[in-house]
């Protein structure tokens, strides 16, 4: 709290100065002035040096010049002193103090991978799920990889479960770093095909007051059962506000969202649903509680049945949490696919989604105009969570270029709901589709797989992601047909991908030359130098790149797709305010 500068004098003496700052008394010290207050504080000082507190008419003439010389220079410095106070700092009543910037230390790389895909059984009170056992055929694998300092130095790392038991440990404490003489090669600390039955945490610290830069990704697969197919996250750094775009609750559509807090503070989380009709007011949506080291399950069709469309934003108060829903398909006795829906970036007027695989055009068209599988073919999903409509543009970018989208590739998205647009009808290959509007929105594009309806088919969401900068640790799974999709809408850009291994060498790196409107694929080996390939560390420059990793499975119609998260931060300034 700021001190009036004045703080020290007695209100009475302050109430004086200010009235004998206000006279205006002429320097011979004659009556001249034009402020009528002028004889008041003037006399009350005469009757001060005079000892007594009748009129002053009974003293000598030399007296009262001198009384009269005194109060003028008693006026003056009373001026002097308010002339002087109104130049020094004021208080923060009136004056504006702008908040002052403060080194926050780096604190420790997080990552929280979902647990395996399971059978929803039932919901036996309100929309907390029941699971029954997955498949015999499931494998529930997590892949992670925690770079080494410039100095060589591997930080303190290991995965662990959501309530702090451990898996794995990467490396132990380095503890105080010491200066190196220069820069040595880069190692990475790794975890190789982890089995999992539950949500797991990826945790590096920090060296340095750098944080560490570190990625996993969780993979499942199952050959057989309802949850037949692929599914693949990212492990997410916790948030507290988050957005989900790719919920389908109607028939035959299984959605669960996950909720994982593995900080010690609980977490109370309010959740946002919108659907294709407008924003949804749903009892039971508010007020969430969300233990330390717990995750929470909701099923979705317990707060907003039969949605085809729904999107959801999650707000936490008190501790970070992250977010991401089950979702399955069940046409009749046919599987139709698994997946992870993960947050994409928050909402804004441009949004862009790598990995969007499209399968043969009028084939995908011809499965889609069936009964029951409109969902089956690739789409792109807008929320627009403001009240007024977006105008968006949906632009596909290709190897050889950008390729149109019929219908002109604008659409108008109705404020405060879900707006979906077909992706068919381009040539079979993989995309980057960008979006721009005028107004603020979320999204995510369908991805699909398969293409009878009498055989098991799969599908991804592709949620939007960030530029690439620097130095992202991409994670990718050991088992089926690996890609790097990597787009540059706009201009040229220019990115170099480095090859981690599982015995924590980091290989040669390569560079993908990509000009403006195309997206590049990379294949990812099954080895490099006699190791299997983990993943990268990707780094890019030159325009705005982005990237996601495209998982699929040689004679089956799986899909799964994982987004580049953002790279590792450094030490942060954040404005502190001070005050009540």
């Amino acid at each position: 709290m700021h001190k009036d500068e004045n703080d020290g004098v007695p209100e009475a003496s302050r109430d004086g100065v200010t009235a004998a700052a206000g006279a205006n008394v002429p320097a011979d010290g004659s009556d001249a002035g034009t402020n009528e207050a002028v004889p008041a504080p003037a006399a009350v000082r005469l009757k001060r040096f005079t000892g007594h507190g009748k009129s002053v008419r009974g003293t000598s003439v030399r007296g009262t010049v001198a009384g009269l010389a005194s109060a003028v220079v008693i006026v003056a410095a009373a001026g002097s002193l308010v002339a002087a106070a109104s130049m020094a700092p004021q208080s923060a009543g009136s004056r504006k103090l702008e908040a002052p910037l403060a080194a926050v230390p780096a604190g420790s790389n997080v990552g929280i991978c979902p647990g395996p895909a399971r059978l929803l059984e039932g919901t036996p009170v309100g929309t907390d799920p029941q699971f029954s056992p997955e498949s015999a055929t499931a494998r529930s694998l997590v892949d992670a990889a925690v770079l080494s300092t410039n100095a060589g130095v591997l930080p303190g790392s290991r995965l662990a479960e959501l309530n702090g038991a451990a898996l794995t440990e990467i490396a132990k404490d380095p503890g105080t770093p010491t200066a190196a003489a220069g820069p040595a090669p880069l190692l990475a600390g790794v975890v190789s095909q982890r089995a999992v039955d539950s949500v797991s945490v990826l945790s590096a610290d920090a060296v340095g007051n750098q944080q560490a830069t570190a990625g996993a990704v969780m993979s499942y697969t199952a050959t057989d059962g309802d949850l037949q197919g692929s599914a693949a996250a990212g492990c997410q750094q916790p948030a507290n506000d988050l957005w989900l775009v790719g919920a389908n609750t109607a028939l035959g559509r299984t959605s669960v969202l996950n909720l994982s807090n593995a900080s010690s503070t609980p977490a109370t989380v309010s959740l946002d649903l919108y659907g294709a009709q407008g924003q949804i007011q749903a009892p039971g949506s508010r007020g969430l509680l969300v233990a330390p080291g717990t995750t929470r399950s909701i099923v979705l069709a317990g707060l907003v049945p039969d949605q085809e469309k729904l999107s959801i934003h999650a707000r936490s108060a008190g501790g970070p949490v992250t977010a991401v829903v089950q979702q399955s398909t069940l046409r009749g006795l046919t599987p139709g696919g698994v997946d992870f829906i993960v947050p994409g970036v928050a909402p804004a007027t441009r949004q862009v989604m790598s990995g969007v695989d499209i399968q043969d055009p009028a084939s995908a068209r011809s499965l889609a105009a069936k009964q029951g599988f409109a969902d089956a073919a690739p789409a792109l999903q807008i929320a627009v969570p403001g009240p007024a409509d977006a105008v968006v543009e949906i632009k596909l970018y290709g190897r050889d270029g950008q390729k149109a989208l019929p219908g002109g590739g604008v659409v108008t998205a109705k404020g405060g709901s879900v707006t979906e647009v077909s992706l068919a009808g381009v040539p079979a290959g993989q995309y980057t589709v960008a979006a721009s509007a005028d107004v603020s929105f979320a999204a995510a594009a369908r991805v699909t797989r398969g293409l009878k309806s009498d055989s098991a088919t799969d599908f991804a969401w592709s949620p939007s992601s960030a530029r690439l900068g620097s130095q992202h640790v991409v994670a990718v799974p050991r088992s089926g047909e690996r890609y790097l999709v990597l787009g540059a809408p706009d201009d040229r850009a220019k990115i170099t991908y480095t090859p981690i291994t599982a015995d924590g060498k980091l290989r040669a790196a390569a560079t993908a030359d990509l000009a403006g409107g195309t997206t590049a694929l990379v294949k990812v080996p099954d080895e490099v130098g006699g190791a299997p390939v983990l993943g990268y560390v990707v780094s890019a420059a030159g325009d705005a790149a982005y990237g996601a990793v495209l998982l699929e499975q040689e004679g089956r119609a799986d899909v799964a797709t994982v987004a580049v998260a953002p790279g590792a931060a450094g030490q942060e300034q954040v404005a502190v305010k001070l005050g009540y």
